[in-house]
């Protein structure tokens, strides 16, 4: 009976043991955990010069840095997310940043920086060069872009806000809670919060949770709240005070009918009057006077105050183009430098000022895409020069495509008075083959898409007044451009006959002649005239032509009906 009992009491207690180490075991299991990471485990920092950068609601993977009291955010960055206008150029030290009507320089190191050509100082180095990564002094950034920062210390921290207008969701914390790093009451306690506390709502997708919300805190701490402990939730636009300069461009009251005269020697000069007498209602020409001719910035130059004056007598103002044709000339070299694109720039508005011109049209179409933040450095200084003289800036473009996208036409439509855009060479000698020079699907895509980058008052549209003529043969394809009368002889001596063609809108001709086979899409009146609806149908600044000389007179009868 005694062995029972004693069997009996041992199971009991046994059972207790069992139970109680269960309960416990079920007690840590759900337990809230105590555990508080260290903040520097969490920002997977040390405490060293480094910097955390918060972005908004977000920690950026790089830091930036805090040397003597200033924090310094990368090059990068700063251009990707803060402020594009910054521009470094790594070829002479130099920190670079336009305003609309000033450029101001910072060299490495210094706390000097040149406003134009006067001379201001910073209590700081504006700039720095840290095992190879440019940064910048996050006040000098502030000085010219619309950003708040708050730093925090402990680890160093810097909560950088950027966006502005838009809605951000907030709530309020309801009692005193912990936030953890991760949406489970296991999760290490990164912050005790405090009831009344404001914090941010971060909507991710892929970590949705039925008990718990991703949260950031003010001082840039993202982890998560239980949903309980959050009231009034509400949406916040945050506003700034920053007044951004205005970038002022020099617009005509009246629809530009702009045509480019190609001028290859110094007697071309002297057909100006004898070209325009057989135009109408033309308000601009451009003449192609001016070639890059080294890639230290020297200009060539064909330009003539006689012809200046000649267009002047006539209403007609001068546009003189300039462009980078000339063979062995590396634009990458020329751009990178500050140096240079300063001489290019100078010698352009000394020119300019000389000839009395009334702008200055750039043709650069052989910039390399790793060149393509030099040449919008290049436009933006460009501009502040014309803009401080009074010249007329335009700039000429392929048409919109993927692969001249790094020309930035949104960019160019903020810097410059006139984006010109040349809807033409849709098929080029070289190419794929046969075609139009530029049909109509392939303009109104062009007056779409850069519409969607430049705004309409700013948009030149330019047209073709010469076609080509096809050569197809067992050799390949050749194609040689011609003028509009010279195109119809060619076609009458090959007794060919025009049809018009609806998908092109144009007149189509082809013939045999040598075994081989020709095919042409004509430019003439009625082409034109489909092209001119398209372009003035969306109200842009008005159109160009290439080039002067290669119309019939009759065209500008039909240009008159939708210009000016």
């Amino acid at each position: 009976m005694k062995q029972k009992i004693r069997l009996t009491v041992i199971s009991i207690i046994l059972f207790l043991a069992i139970a109680i180490t269960a309960g416990i075991m079920m007690c840590s299991k759900f337990a809230p955990s105590k555990k508080v990471m260290d903040l520097y485990e969490y920002y997977q920092t040390e405490d060293n010069d480094d910097v955390i950068l918060v972005l908004q609601n977000k920690i950026y993977e790089q830091k930036g840095k805090i040397i003597d009291g200033q924090i310094y955010v990368d090059y990068d960055t700063v251009t990707t997310y803060f402020n594009k206008r910054f521009y470094w150029d790594d070829k002479e030290s130099l920190l670079i940043y336009t305003t609309p009507t000033e450029i101001i320089k910072a060299e490495v190191g210094s706390k000097d920086y040149y406003i134009n050509k006067s001379k201001k100082s910073m209590d700081y180095a504006i700039a720095k060069v840290e095992d190879g990564t440019v940064y910048i002094a996050l006040d000098y950034v502030k000085e010219y872009s619309d950003v708040k920062y708050t730093l925090y210390e402990e680890p160093n921290r810097v909560v950088i806000s950027y966006v502005w207008g838009e809605d951000f969701l907030y709530a309020d914390i309801k009692e005193e809670t912990q936030l953890r790093n991760k949406p489970s009451v296991k999760g290490d306690i990164l912050k005790e919060l405090k009831k009344g506390e404001q914090v941010e709502i971060i909507i991710d997708e892929e970590e949705i949770n039925k008990r718990f919300t991703k949260v950031i805190t003010e001082d840039g701490i993202v982890g998560y709240v239980k949903n309980s402990m959050t009231k009034n939730s509400y949406y916040v636009a945050e506003e700034s005070d920053f007044k951004a300069p205005e970038y002022t461009s020099i617009s005509k009251d009246y629809k530009i009918n702009l045509t480019f005269h190609q001028v290859t020697n110094q007697t071309a000069n002297n057909h100006v009057l004898e070209l325009l007498g057989n135009t109408k209602g033309v308000t601009t020409i451009s003449p192609t006077w001016f070639k890059v001719s080294s890639v230290e910035g020297a200009v060539e130059s064909l330009a003539s105050e006689t012809y200046v004056q000649r267009a002047h007598n006539y209403g007609v103002e001068v546009w003189a183009l300039v462009d980078d044709f000339t063979n062995g000339i590396d634009m990458s070299e020329l751009l990178s430098y500050t140096s240079r694109r300063d001489k290019l720039s100078n010698e352009l508005i000394a020119l300019a000022i000389k000839y009395n011109l009334d702008g200055l049209n750039m043709d650069f179409e052989k910039i390399p895409q790793a060149a393509g933040k030099d040449y919008i450095q290049f436009l933006r200084e460009m501009s502040v020069k014309c803009r401080n003289n009074g010249i007329i800036l335009s700039v000429d473009n392929y048409v919109p495509s993927a692969y001249t996208s790094y020309y930035d036409r949104a960019e160019q439509g903020v810097l410059v008075d006139y984006v010109v855009t040349m809807a033409y060479d849709e098929h080029i000698n070289g190419g794929d083959g046969s075609g139009s020079v530029a049909s109509i699907g392939f303009v109104k895509d062009a007056v779409t898409n850069v519409l969607e980058e430049v705004p309409a008052e700013k948009n030149i549209i330019a047209i073709p007044f010469y076609t080509r003529l096809w050569e197809e043969s067992a050799e390949g394809v050749t194609a040689k451009a011609y003028s509009m009368d010279q195109a119809q002889i060619i076609l009458d001596q090959n007794k060919a006959e025009a049809t018009w063609d609806n998908e092109t809108m144009q007149y189509y001709a082809e013939y045999e002649s040598g075994g081989n086979t020709y095919k042409i899409w004509l430019e003439e009146e009625k082409s034109l005239e489909e092209k001119l609806k398209v372009i003035m149908d969306n109200n842009v600044a008005g159109i160009a032509s290439w080039k002067l000389g290669l119309e019939k007179s009759s065209v500008w009868s039909v240009i008159l009906k939708y210009v000016n």
